[in-house]
C-alpha cells in the first residue's frame, strides 16, 4: 500500500471506485492537487485502491468547474441525476443513482440516495440542495451502500467532507458578480488559538434575481376578458427562481497529540428565496368547479367563466399565446391568488399567498478520532440538526389557480455513530465494528387549496417520528500485498410512526360523512350540498406504525496485477426503508409499505497507464430490484367506495437493472488535461401488479434515469502570463431523454374538448378548455440535451490573487430539469426550465 501511494501522481480531481475512474486532473503545476484519499470503507484509502464505485471531486476541481451547489456535480458523475425540485416541493433535491431514487420529499416516504455531511446523515430530500461551502471533497458512491452507509443508500450515497482547521493563519475572500444581478461573497479564515487548538470560520452570501418572470395577463394582453391582478402599471408581478442565501460555519479542531483529533463544528444557513421555478407547458380544463359554469375558478370581466387553455401557455407546441416583448419560454402568468369568492361547500376563499421558498437550517457535530494503541482506534460522530422550511406554489402558470398551496416542513434529528478500526495478525486483517443510532422528529403542515378537486383544508401538522438503530462490521483480509478479500454485514432496525391531522382552514373539524354518501341528491361528495372537505372525514386522528429489521451484506475481492492495473468484483445489498401513504382520502388508505431491496453484482477494473498519463476505470453491474414502491391511483384491495380517489405508495413491482460506467483522465502534454465519463443503464420492469392502478407499463423506465450520459472536460494551462498562470477550461455534459414519472407518457394526444371518461381518457376528471388548438400534446418526457460551460482563470505566481470569467450554458440551450404531467387530474403539464446562458466574473484574494 505504501509503495503504491508513493508512485501515484497528483490528480486535480478523481472519481473512480468500483466502477469508475477518477474525474479530472491537471498535469501542470497550476492544476495539480494532492492525491485523493477517501474513507468510503471506514478507513483512509487511495481512491484507486478502494474496491467500490466512487467519483471523488476535490474542492479545487469544484472551483475550476464553477460548481457551487451539490446538484451540479452530477454532470460529471456517471449514472447520477441530481436536480433541484420543481416549485411544488420547495428547497429539495431530486436524487437518482443507477435508476434508484425518490422525488417526493414528504416524511412518509424515504429517499433512495443517502446524503451525508461530514459523516452526518440527512434523512430527507428537503434541505439536501446544499451549497458547496469550504468543501474538501465530495464522494459519490454508486451502487448499494447497505453495509457502509445503511438505510436509504440503496442506489448509492453522496458524502460531503468539509475542510478541517489547520491553524495556519490562512484564508481567502472572493466576490462574484454576474447575470441576473448575481452577487456571491465567500470568505474563509483559519487561525491558531493555541499550539493544539485551531479555528476555521467560513461564510457565504448568495443573491440573484429570478430568471422566470411572472406577468399580469391582462396588462400584457390588452382587451382580454381576464381581470388584472396587478397593483399598478408594471406587468411584472414578480420573479421565480431568485435566491437570497446567507450561511456560516465555525469549526474547532483540537489535536493534543498525534493520536487524538477532535473536531467540533456548528453551522447555520438562512434562505429567503423567491418561489421555485415553474412554467406552464399544457393547459386544458373548463375552469369550473365540478363542471358547473356558475362556479368558475376565475370569473372574467364580463362575468363569464374563463377557460383554462392554450392562451396561458406562453411557449411551445401547446401555446396559442399572443405575448410579445418577452421570451415566453421563461414566462409564467401565475398570481398566487385564488379569487373564487367561496360558497357553502368551498367557503374559505378567496386566498392569497406570498410567493416564497424559505429555509432555516442549522446544526452541530462533534467528531472524535482517537488512537487507542498501535492497532486500534476509535471514531465517533455525535450530531444534532434542525431545519424549518416554508414555501408556496402556484404551478398552474395562469391567473386561474386550480391548485394553490403553502407548505411547511420541520425536521429535528439526533444521531450517534461509533466505530472501532483496527488491525490483527501483523496487518493480515483490517477490521471495523460499530453502531449507529438515529432519532428524528418531523412535522408537515400545509394549506391545501385545490379548486380542481374542490378541497381546501389544513393538512397537519402531521408528526412523523422515526428511529434507526444499526450494528455493523467490515473486515478486509490482506491475503497478499496485491490480493484482498473484504466482507461486511449490517443489521438495521427501523421504526416510524405517523399521525394524520385534517382540519378546515379555520381549524374547525371536518364534518361528515358527506351528504352524498348518506343519499342526498347531489352530484358527488364535493358538490354543493355537502359539508366542506367532507371527503376527508375520518382521516383526522388516524395513526400508522411501521417496524422492520433488515440485514445487509457485502463481499468484495480485488487483485492488483501491477502498479498500473487493479481488478475487482463485489456483491452487495441495500434497502430503502418502508413508509406510509401521506395523502389518504379514507382511513383505510393509511397503509404502510415494506422496504425496497436490491442485490448488486459488479465487476470492474481501475488503471493508471502510460506512466500515469492515462487513468481509465471501467465497471459493469447487474441487480434485481424488488418490492418497488409505485403510486397506486386506484386502491383495488379496499372496499367499494374507498378505492378512489387514491394516491397511495404501494409495493407493486420488480425490475432488473444492468449497465456500465467508465471514467478517464488523460494528460497528453503537460499543459493539457482531459477528463471524460460515459455511462449506460438499462432498466426493465419484470413484474407490475396489474391491480395496483399505477399507470406503469412493463416497458416503462424509472424516473430521471437517462439511458446514456457522457461528459468531457478540457483544460489548457499557460505559465508565466502577466506574472502568473492562465488557464482555459471547457466542460460539456450530455444526458439522453428521461421520463419524470414512473408511468411514462411520451405523447398523449388530447382533444381540446376532451370528455372525462371517454374512450382513451378514462382517467381524466375535467372537461377540456377549448381554444384554437384542436389537439394538444401531454407528456412527461424531457428530451436529451448537451450543456457546455467555459471558464478562463488567472492566478498570480504567489497564488495571492485570482480572477476568473465564466459562462454557464455556453450555447444558450433551452432545457427542462423537471416536468409534471397532471393533464388527467388538473388539466395541465408544467416544468422547470434550466437557466439560460449566464456569465459571471470572480475576484479572489488568498492570504
Amino acid at each position: 500500500m505504501t509503495s503504491r501511494k508513493k508512485t501515484i501522481r497528483a490528480f486535480v480531481c478523481a472519481g473512480a471506485s468500483l466502477a469508475a475512474l477518477s474525474s479530472l486532473a491537471g498535469a501542470s503545476a497550476l492544476a495539480q492537487t494532492d492525491e485523493i484519499v477517501v474513507t468510503a470503507q471506514f478507513r483512509e484509502q487511495n481512491l484507486q485502491d478502494a474496491p467500490l464505485a466512487i467519483t471523488a471531486i476535490t474542492g479545487d476541481m469544484l472551483e475550476r468547474r464553477s460548481q457551487t451547489e451539490l446538484s451540479q456535480i452530477a454532470r460529471q458523475a456517471p449514472n447520477v441525476t441530481l436536480a433541484g425540485q420543481n416549485q411544488e416541493y420547495g428547497s429539495a433535491m431530486i436524487a437518482y443513482i443507477r435508476g434508484i431514487g425518490q422525488n417526493d420529499p414528504n416524511f412518509a416516504v424515504e429517499p433512495g440516495v443517502g446524503i451525508y455531511i461530514d459523516d452526518v446523515y440527512l434523512p430527507t430530500l428537503t434541505g439536501s440542495l446544499l451549497d458547496l461551502m469550504d468543501v474538501d471533497r465530495v464522494e459519490v458512491l454508486r451502487g448499494p451502500q447497505g453495509t457502509l452507509a445503511g438505510r436509504n443508500s440503496i442506489g448509492g450515497a453522496i458524502k460531503l467532507y468539509s475542510e478541517k482547521p489547520q491553524g495556519d493563519n490562512s484564508g481567502s475572500f472572493q466576490v462574484t458578480y454576474g447575470s441576473y444581478d448575481r452577487i456571491d461573497i465567500r470568505g474563509i479564515y483559519d487561525v491558531p488559538i493555541t499550539d493544539s487548538l485551531a479555528m476555521r470560520v467560513s461564510g457565504v452570501s448568495k443573491n440573484e434575481t429570478g430568471y422566470i418572470k411572472r406577468l399580469d395577463y391582462a396588462l400584457t394582453h390588452p382587451g382580454t376578458n381576464v381581470p388584472t391582478q396587478a397593483t399598478g402599471e408594471d406587468p411584472v408581478l414578480g420573479r421565480d427562481g431568485g435566491v437570497a442565501i446567507a450561511g456560516g460555519k465555525i469549526a474547532l479542531r483540537w489535536q493534543p497529540s498525534n493520536t487524538v483529533d477532535i473536531n467540533l463544528s456548528g453551522d447555520y444557513t438562512r434562505e429567503r428565496n423567491d418561489a421555485g421555478v415553474s412554467t406552464l407547458l399544457y393547459a386544458n380544463a373548463d375552469g369550473a368547479l365540478n363542471n358547473d359554469p356558475t362556479r368558475p375558478w376565475l370569473r372574467g370581466t364580463d362575468g363569464m367563466a374563463i377557460p383554462y387553455n392554450c392562451m396561458f401557455v406562453a411557449s411551445g407546441p401547446n401555446s396559442c399565446d399572443t405575448l410579445t416583448g418577452y421570451d415566453g419560454r421563461y414566462v409564467s402568468y401565475a398570481t398566487f391568488n385564488n379569487l373564487y369568492p367561496g360558497d357553502s361547500q368551498f367557503p374559505y376563499n378567496p386566498l392569497t399567498l406570498d410567493p416564497h421558498r424559505d429555509m432555516d437550517n442549522y446544526g452541530a457535530a462533534l467528531t472524535m478520532d482517537i488512537g487507542l494503541n498501535d492497532n486500534l482506534s476509535m471514531f465517533s460522530v455525535t450530531s444534532y440538526r434542525k431545519y424549518k422550511t416554508d414555501w408556496s406554489y402556484d404551478v398552474d402558470g395562469s391567473p386561474l389557480a386550480p391548485n394553490l398551496l403553502n407548505q411547511t416542513q420541520t425536521n429535528e434529528q439526533w444521531s450517534q455513530e461509533i466505530r472501532f478500526n483496527g488491525q490483527l495478525f501483523d496487518d493480515f486483517v483490517d477490521f471495523t465494528i460499530g453502531g449507529f443510532y438515529f432519532d428524528t422528529d418531523s412535522f408537515y403542515t400545509g394549506r391545501i387549496n385545490i379548486a380542481y378537486a374542490e378541497l381546501d383544508f389544513i393538512h397537519g401538522p402531521d408528526p412523523t417520528p422515526s428511529t434507526n438503530k444499526a450494528v455493523f462490521g467490515n473486515v478486509t483480509f490482506n491475503l497478499s500485498e496485491d490480493l484482498h478479500l473484504t466482507g461486511g454485514v449490517r443489521n438495521s432496525w427501523d421504526k416510524k410512526e405517523y399521525l394524520y391531522r385534517r382540519r378546515n382552514p379555520d381549524l374547525s373539524p371536518v364534518q361528515g360523512p358527506c351528504n352524498f354518501f348518506l343519499g342526498a341528491m347531489v352530484a358527488g361528495p364535493v358538490d354543493i350540498g355537502n359539508q366542506p372537505n367532507c371527503l376527508l372525514f375520518g382521516v383526522d386522528g388516524t395513526t400508522a406504525t411501521f417496524k422492520n429489521s433488515q440485514l445487509d451484506w457485502r463481499v468484495a475481492l480485488d487483485y492488483r496485477f501491477n502498479e498500473a492495473l487493479m481488478v475487482y468484483g463485489q456483491i452487495a445489498t441495500g434497502y430503502r426503508a418502508g413508509g406510509f401513504n401521506a395523502r389518504p382520502f379514507f382511513p383505510s388508505q393509511a397503509t404502510p409499505h415494506v422496504p425496497e431491496t436490491i442485490t448488486s453484482y459488479e465487476l470492474g477494473f481501475k488503471s493508471d497507464l502510460f506512466e500515469d498519463r492515462l487513468r481509465l476505470n471501467v465497471a459493469g453491474f447487474y441487480f434485481p430490484y424488488d418490492n418497488i414502491v409505485l403510486n397506486s391511483t386506484f386502491c383495488a384491495d379496499l372496499p367499494v367506495g374507498q378505492q378512489a380517489p387514491c394516491l397511495r405508495p404501494s409495493n407493486v413491482g420488480s425490475a432488473k437493472v444492468k449497465g456500465f460506467e467508465a471514467e478517464a483522465t488523460f494528460y497528453p502534454i503537460p499543459e493539457i488535461s482531459i477528463d471524460a465519463s460515459l455511462s449506460y443503464l438499462d432498466f426493465q420492469y419484470k413484474e407490475i401488479d396489474p391491480n395496483a392502478g399505477t399507470g406503469v407499463a412493463l416497458g416503462d423506465i424509472t424516473p430521471y434515469t437517462p439511458e446514456w450520459q457522457y461528459s468531457i472536460g478540457v483544460q489548457y494551462d499557460i505559465v508565466n502570463v502577466w506574472g502568473g498562470d492562465l488557464s482555459f477550461r471547457f466542460d460539456g455534459s450530455y444526458q439522453s431523454e428521461i421520463f419524470t414519472e414512473a408511468g411514462n407518457v411520451r405523447e398523449l394526444l388530447v382533444p381540446n374538448d376532451v370528455v372525462p371518461g371517454s374512450p382513451g381518457f378514462e382517467s381524466f376528471g375535467l372537461p377540456g378548455g377549448g381554444g384554437p388548438i384542436d389537439v394538444l400534446v401531454a407528456d412527461n418526457l424531457i428530451e436529451g440535451y448537451f450543456l457546455g460551460n467555459a471558464r478562463v482563470m488567472w492566478n498570480s505566481a504567489d497564488d495571492n490573487w485570482g480572477i476568473a470569467f465564466e459562462v454557464q450554458n455556453l450555447f444558450d440551450k433551452y432545457y427542462l430539469t423537471t416536468k409534471v404531467n397532471d393533464a388527467a387530474a388538473v388539466g395541465h403539464v408544467y416544468g422547470s426550465p434550466g437557466k439560460p446562458r449566464t456569465w459571471a466574473i470572480t475576484l479572489k484574494r488568498n492570504f
